[in-house]
């Protein structure tokens, strides 16, 4: 996506080799029309599956999950880091550790919003180690939903997320996929050609 790539050469602060900073127009203040244009896209990639539900982990896959769901004219359903009190009831649930936080936490999703009869698409913003996508993954399976494929809006392809996810048999498109960084400079992925399968 040209687009989302050129804001990330604008806009983006890669702080480090490993670090992208892209908090100016994705995950802290977020340029409302991009992301429904990202949604709009993973329609796009996508829509020629059926697919029932969207689903995502908070907080910042929200807007990108919002965004394809509309897209798609289906629910979307998040994945709660913190079990509130009023997620009493049965919940589906894996341990996802986060790489930008450095912390381990259990997501959950109520099993009343994820069936056994969904076919789900897992949009997130970022595929770098994949730990919270392989949690999202596990989830799905455990819910006993058919997954449909993964979508990342920005994928550090140099990082081992997508190798973990092809492994378990997970079909991912990512809108950006960065080959290396460093301060000052981005190098993206060439763009492969979409391949529908049939």
């Amino acid at each position: 996506m040209k687009l989302l790539q050129e804001r990330i050469r604008q806009e983006g602060l890669i702080l480090s080799d490993t670090v992208l900073k892209v908090d100016s127009f994705l995950n802290h203040q977020v340029d409302t029309q991009l992301a429904l244009e990202i949604g709009k896209e993973f329609a796009r990639i996508f829509g020629g599956k059926t697919i029932t539900k969207v689903l995502t982990i908070e907080a910042s896959g929200i807007q990108f999950a919002m965004a394809a769901a509309i897209a798609l004219g289906v629910p979307f359903v998040y994945a709660k880091k913190k079990k509130a009190v009023t997620l009493a009831e049965n919940v589906y649930s894996a341990p996802v550790h986060s790489f930008t936080r450095q912390e381990t936490y259990q997501v959950s999703v109520s099993q009343k919003y994820l069936n056994p009869g969904d076919k789900v698409l897992i949009v997130d913003d970022f595929l770098a180690t994949g730990a919270a996508l392989v949690g999202l993954v596990d989830i799905v399976k455990e819910s006993g939903a058919e997954l449909m494929g993964v979508g990342c809006v920005i994928e550090k392809s140099f990082q081992e997320g997508r190798g973990l996810l092809e492994e378990r048999g997970v079909e991912v498109h990512s809108l950006a996929r960065i080959a290396s960084m460093s301060p000052g400079e981005v190098h993206f992925v060439e763009d492969q050609p979409i391949i529908q399968k049939v």
